[in-house]
């Protein structure tokens, strides 16, 4: 019996100025860099982009390729001055990026205005400087 990994299924909406990536699907080694290729995509076809929306609601599971995935579309997105937006992240995937010490990097906001991923209304993170990594793991302390 061959078993096939769940399909990944992207749906684009644009404006002018935004661009939504709507997600259903497994996040993961097999699919993840569909993902990467329409983000890309997206970013480098439309110079006048100002937000690019990650609709993540219909995520599934997120393995480490998928996460990679999610921090590259952020370099990405804020080297093209665009404002990275994780909308409607299910709980696993917020316990993923709290785990690994992501989640402040997904939802910070830039003081000096400059394009940064940044968060939606649902998580009120507190923010540190640009460049500081706080301790993460079971031996963390605060």
């Amino acid at each position: 019996m061959t078993i096939l990994p769940p399909a990944l299924h992207l749906t684009i909406d644009d404006t002018e100025d935004t661009v939504r990536i709507e997600i259903t699907g497994d996040l993961d080694y097999d699919t993840a860099d569909l993902l990467l290729q329409q983000a890309t995509a997206q970013l480098s076809a439309r110079p006048g982009l100002q937000d690019l929306h990650l609709h993540c609601a219909g995520i599934g599971i997120v393995d480490s390729t998928g996460l990679s995935i999610l921090l590259m579309i952020g370099r990405r997105a804020t080297a093209a001055r665009v404002r990275l937006h994780l909308d409607e992240r299910p709980a696993p995937l917020n316990r993923l990026l709290s785990i690994t010490g992501t989640l402040e990097y997904f939802t910070a906001t830039s003081l000096t205005g400059d394009a940064v991923t940044h968060q939606d209304t649902t998580e009120r993170p507190t923010t540190r400087a640009a460049g500081t990594v706080g301790p993460t793991g079971p031996d963390a302390t605060t």
